[in-house]
């Protein structure tokens, strides 16, 4: 299976040229990166950094890509093993033209991808998308010897990010110590088994690492969700700590678990730092549609106006700057802090929420509590050998009640809660969301609508 967006190359290692993540697709996406790198930075030989999460598939595709990019007279700067954050903190720093980095985020072992960032650091728009796909299709131009590029190793970068989260205006450091916090860490295997207890050290906590070893064997599905943490809510019980923390493997995504081992909500990782920071700094927040109404009841609250975007973190980060927004995100665990930087950052997150937790003074549970109960169902089907289009189309016509919203996908809001159906960018399926006052209302409702494209689907 291989993939390629605007936001870059993605797919499973093996298979034939073009049908799978092999060195001739790596090679062919990195050219035309290197090509779009060069035009737009105006550099004779522009610097790009690179970073990559811990799966097993990474120092070869890293090899690759390394390699392709110094072949086109780019020069590399390798942060080695890293994190989505790291990557993006390290780009403007380092006065980089750009930066890639090796991960297919939540994805199982077998997948791999390139997502690739612009100087400042963030994601390629879709004009920039599209142009790099373009030349990634053109026959490339390689650099002659004496304008070949170079390589350098560059060790540290995880330390600076976590020194930049403790620097942060509203974390606490100094607080978080008093508390002596005990937290149980699940990185599923991966980069995050390096920096999540390099941050939580640092902030005085007594760690239990679970599934720390950056090995890149996961061992579980790698997506921070409640049917693949179970081991890390047994170890918050029995150990007694005071809440759990899950990252996926590139830490762009956070979850916690309450003291009893029971959900915190990924979704409600934004809106209780989103509540923080509009205390101490009010103004707007925005998340994507497929994300909680509680962070708009939270921040109406605070007196500001909450903006809802097209899903994916470009389109988040565009809202956030066009609204002016202290605090966004996405209800997946990601938590976008301009203040910081505009990408989801879960060492960052972290650092914030730990400082609401001790200046609250009571529990992770007692926290989760004063917060509205909204309840999100995450379905999904695979993405069919149909008009899918034109389903939906004919499954809006089939619902007059309901006011929709097209933006991306088609969203649906109805008096009991709302539905929201889109293609992923990222792998071959249909999302079907949907949210509710109770879980089996959310179930139900996403269901219904599950059941009734399916059905339009068939015909």
């Amino acid at each position: 299976m291989l993939i390629t967006s605007i936001s870059g190359i993605r797919g499973t290692i093996g298979g034939q040229e073009g049908e799978g993540l092999t060195p001739h697709d790596i090679v062919r996406f990195a050219t035309g990166y290197a090509s779009w790198v060069k035009s737009s930075s105006g550099e004779g030989q522009p610097t790009v950094v690179v970073g990559r999460d811990a799966r097993l598939s990474g120092e070869f595709v890293r090899d690759c890509l390394v390699g392709a990019l110094n072949a086109m007279g780019v020069n590399v700067i390798d942060l080695g093993l890293s994190t989505t954050p790291t990557v993006e903190l390290a780009v403007p720093a380092e006065s980089a033209a750009g930066g890639i980095i090796l991960t297919a985020s939540h994805n199982p072992k077998q997948w791999n991808a390139l997502k690739l960032l612009g100087p400042s650091g963030e994601f390629l728009n879709a004009s920039e998308g599209e142009r790099v796909l373009a030349l990634s299709r053109e026959n490339a131009a390689y650099a002659d010897i004496e304008d070949i590029g170079y390589t350098e190793h560059l060790a540290g970068w995880m330390e600076t990010h976590v020194d930049h989260a403790l620097d942060l205006e509203w974390v606490d450091v100094e607080a978080i110590r008093a508390k002596g916090l005990k937290i149980a860490v699940d990185a599923v295997n991966s980069t995050g088994g390096i920096i999540m207890p390099m941050l939580l050290k640092a902030l005085g906590c007594e760690v239990v690492e679970v599934n720390c070893d950056p090995t890149g064997n996961f061992a579980h599905n790698p997506e921070p969700l409640p049917a693949h943490l179970e081991e890390l809510s047994r170890i918050v019980v029995e150990e007694k700590c005071d809440l759990g923390i899950s990252v996926d493997p590139d830490v762009d995504r956070l979850a916690f678990v309450c003291e009893d081992g029971s959900w915190f909500g990924e979704e409600y990782t934004l809106v209780a730092v989103a509540d923080f920071i509009l205390s101490k700094t009010p103004g707007n927040t925005v998340s994507n549609m497929s994300s909680t109404r509680a962070l708009r009841i939270i921040t109406e609250k605070h007196g500001g106006t909450h903006t809802a975007s097209a899903v994916g973190e470009v389109n988040v980060v565009d809202a956030i700057r066009s609204t002016g927004a202290v605090i966004g995100g996405e209800g997946n665990g990601g938590v976008i802090y301009p203040a910081s930087h505009c990408g989801r950052d879960a060492v960052v997150g972290t650092a914030l929420f730990l400082t609401h937790l001790v200046t609250f003074g009571g529990s992770v549970l007692q926290l989760r509590a004063n917060y509205p109960n909204w309840f999100m169902s995450k379905d999904k089907l695979e993405l069919p050998d149909s008009d899918v289009d034109a389903a939906l189309s004919k499954l809006v016509a089939a619902h007059p009640e309901a006011e929709v919203n097209v933006v991306d996908g088609v969203k649906f809001d109805l008096a009991e809660g709302w539905v929201h159906l889109r293609k992923s960018n990222t792998e071959p399926i249909i999302r079907v969301y949907a949210e509710a006052e109770s879980e089996e209302a959310a179930s139900a409702l996403g269901g219904r609508f599950k059941q009734e494209l399916l059905a339009l689907l068939k015909h």
